[in-house]
């Protein structure tokens, strides 16, 4: 297999398994789990970028207006994603938290027509309809709106609207987004301890130690994508993607034993049959534009 392939691999590998990690942190507030995440996320980013010597290219981008305010922008729907995301695991909800990203590739379409005027092709449209029924059947058998899972896939398909038009690296990104919100991020963390209710450094080196690496599992799995994204082609990213909710779904009914009664199971069956369509129309069309360029011009065909 290519390097790249293992490195997305393993980014989606450690994002699946990611709820095992704040199930480890109960007693701890979402709120100040998200914080401690923030703040650790920026001192491990920041290492990075003195020892890859990138300090031109942060300074750069803290000179663009319009670069800062996208990136508190982006910060803002980061924060909001990763804060329901770790409530919810610690809830109970990681089953659902694996809905939102089963369904956020085809959010990402949505959002795609809707905002960037992209044309819904024939299959898309069909994915599209039989994800809306798949949710709509779960809104059904759950009596409500499986509102976690919206929250999600709509915040981080946002998120990567907004970083589309952001000329910045995975590390420059994620560095801008953690400076932007590290403030508040502190100043809560004071407040806390102001309190006496603060879990670092009280609750046991543990759960200190493991609020620190919240820090490392958050920028870890941000850069291997990165580093995968660029040596492998849309299509492996594509099908890839779907090992990080496998797992979730896996975790939360396995390990977790999560109720999946089998009226809910039909709502996500409706949601992978979606996906699958997703998947194999853009593999085609893909595999169809690389054998006309290399028709073309006489180039060899791109290998996934």
């Amino acid at each position: 297999m290519k390097r790249g392939v293992w490195y997305a691999a393993g980014a989606y590998v450690l994002w699946g398994v990611l709820p095992l990690y704040w199930k480890m942190l109960p007693q701890v507030p979402a709120l100040e789990i998200l914080a401690h995440r923030m703040l650790w996320s920026l001192a491990f980013v920041l290492l990075l970028t003195a020892l890859r010597r990138h300090w031109r290219a942060l300074r750069a981008a803290l000179r663009s207006r319009r670069t800062v305010l996208l990136s508190v922008l982006s910060a803002l729907l980061l924060s909001i994603n990763w804060w329901l995301y770790i409530w919810a695991v610690n809830a109970g909800f990681v089953v659902e938290t694996s809905l939102g990203y089963f369904i956020n590739p085809l959010v990402n379409v949505l959002l795609g027509v809707v905002v960037l005027r992209e044309r819904l092709r024939p299959w898309q449209a069909l994915a599209l309809a039989l994800a809306v029924a798949g949710v709509s059947w779960l809104t059904i058998s759950y009596g409500a709106l499986p509102w976690i899972a919206l929250t999600l896939a709509l915040s981080f398909g946002l998120y990567g609207l907004l970083r589309k038009t952001t000329p910045l690296e995975s590390l420059q990104g994620l560095t801008l987004e953690t400076l932007a919100l590290s403030p508040a991020a502190v100043l809560y963390l004071l407040w806390l301890e102001g309190q006496g209710r603060g879990a670092f450094g009280h609750g046991g080196l543990g759960t200190t130690l493991l609020l620190i690496g919240a820090g490392v599992v958050t920028a870890v799995p941000l850069l291997l994508f990165a580093a995968g994204a660029r040596r492998i082609t849309m299509i492996t990213l594509g099908i890839l993607q779907y090992i990080a909710p496998t797992l979730q779904f896996l975790i939360g009914v396995l390990i977790y034993h999560e109720p999946l009664p089998r009226t809910r199971l039909l709502g996500f069956v409706l949601i992978w049959v979606a996906l699958a369509i997703y998947t194999v129309d853009g593999a085609v069309r893909a595999g169809r534009a690389a054998r006309v360029y290399a028709a073309e011009v006489g180039a060899p065909l791109p290998r996934s």
